[in-house]
């Protein structure tokens, strides 16, 4: 029979990779009561990056394959279109305003958690704009990393306390 505490690793890595939910999601609840107890908070970094990024290559380079793919069948093409346009058109209005600061501007979407962006948006929107994947990867995970940290104190209630402090 598996741990207890193994199960819990397990339901944080997969959470983490959910579209959306991401380690925005796996963060807090990794350092909730929820499972029982929080979990060690090194560890649970690590498995939450390492559950957020692994779909990354795959998304970079074949979710706007199987878009381009999709956009002509019955079902699903103007839904896939409508994908592959907003995705060309954001991306280049990204691009415009980045300028070169492009990879920065990556960095930024994928690691201050609104919703609509994380490591999944942020790598579509790189491989759109037909961005380098080992620089794209440095700026996701970056991000990814701000991104843990941010829920983390969140999570701890940091914002909450400067909020009452400053106020």
């Amino acid at each position: 029979m598996i741990s207890n505490i193994i199960l819990k690793y397990l339901l944080v890595f997969f959470v983490s990779m959910v579209p959306l939910i991401e380690l925005r999601g796996a963060v807090p609840l990794g350092l909730s009561p929820l499972l029982g107890s929080a979990l060690p908070i090194i560890p649970l970094y690590a498995v939450c990056i390492i559950g957020n990024m692994l779909p990354v290559p795959i998304i970079f380079f074949f979710a706007r394959k199987v878009l381009i793919w999709g956009a002509d069948k019955k079902f699903i093409g103007k839904f896939f279109t409508f994908c592959l346009e907003k995705g060309e058109k954001g991306g280049k209005k990204l691009q415009e305003k980045a300028g070169r600061g492009l990879y920065f501007a990556l960095f930024l979407f994928v690691g201050i958690p609104l919703p609509g962006t994380g490591a999944w948006t942020g790598t579509l929107a790189a491989s759109f704009l037909n961005m380098d994947f080992k620089k794209s990867v440095v700026a996701i995970i970056a991000g990814v990393i701000l991104a843990g940290i941010i829920m983390g104190l969140a999570s701890f209630g940091v914002f909450g306390a400067l909020g009452t402090i400053f106020s």
